[in-house]
């Protein structure tokens, strides 16, 4: 005999109505949606002009999302939400580099460069020079990885935001050589705010929060046989770096700058910093 509506609760009919799929996963997710979305609007009497308030906050996040302007990635990183799938996803081991939020001002094709270029195109701000090994988890070179480096430029916009900046401006992917090394030559980075001229900025306000990130370079270093990884190497002093707007630091990725004394590399700054992959799991 069928239960009727009127003998359960209106979360019961709910889940029984969204998780019964064929998809198991599915309907351990959805269950857990459901439920807690339920147990919030009890918990806190959620009345409908609060309700109908959020449901504007999120049409307007909706409408902002235009371009590479993706205010929901935005709103995921300020609530900390980001930060805990990847400690899930990507849980390192020992020795092995952490992950760090890719953000939402990634940009695919960024144009391969020679060890040693320059990626700060527009030359503001600070010369710096980045070197590095990318390494496995034995010590030994990878040699061929590649890694996808971005960071903002002097006026604390990533050139994707910015229409007068040069398109590829701090950014390019460049090779590992036969020994792991690398090197580049940038701009050093700057603490900037997100965007707060949207939803996000107005949630960022009214908690009190400053919308500031500590300055940082984002990088995806990836090779064959290997887990890429996707991480950000934060400038270890930086005036936020204990009040990230994006809860994204973590200790294994501060990085200490150095004013530099080779007269010879010809810039004011040097950052040394080695990355660590993991071979590829096996999968089942």
């Amino acid at each position: 005999m069928t239960t009727s509506p009127r003998e359960t609760t209106l979360l019961d009919q709910v889940l029984e109505a969204y998780c019964g799929t064929s998809d198991p996963r599915w309907n351990v997710i959805a269950a857990a949606l459901i439920r807690h979305l339920h147990e919030f609007v009890d918990e806190v009497k959620l009345t409908p002009q609060e309700w109908m308030t959020a449901i504007q906050f999120l049409t307007d996040t909706g409408k902002q999302c235009v371009g590479p302007r993706q205010e929901f990635i935005l709103l995921s990183d300020v609530l900390g939400v980001s930060s805990a799938v990847d400690d899930i996803s990507n849980s390192a081991s020992g020795g092995v580099t952490e992950s760090a939020l890719l953000g939402p001002f990634y940009a695919e094709g960024s144009v391969p460069v020679e060890r040693g270029a320059d990626i700060a195109l527009d030359g503001e701000g600070e010369r710096l020079v980045v070197q590095g090994r990318v390494l496995d988890r034995r010590g030994m070179p990878i040699p061929g990885a590649q890694l996808d480096i971005w960071h903002t430029a002097a006026n604390q916009l990533y050139a994707v935001q910015d229409p007068r900046q040069p398109a590829m401006n701090c950014r390019g992917k460049l090779l590992a050589d036969a020994d792991g090394h690398f090197e580049f030559r940038t701009r050093k980075p700057v603490a900037y705010p997100v965007p707060t001229d949207g939803p996000v900025g107005q949630l960022l306000s009214k908690s009190g929060r400053e919308p500031m990130r500590p300055a940082h370079i984002h990088f995806i270093i990836s090779a064959p046989g290997y887990q890429p990884v996707t991480t950000q190497v934060f400038t270890h002093d930086d005036a936020y770096i204990d009040a990230d707007a994006v809860f994204g630091v973590k200790p294994s990725l501060l990085a200490k700058y150095h004013r530099n004394t080779d007269r010879a590399l010809n810039c004011d700054w040097v950052l040394r910093y080695d990355f660590v992959l993991d071979e590829e799991r096996a999968t089942q």
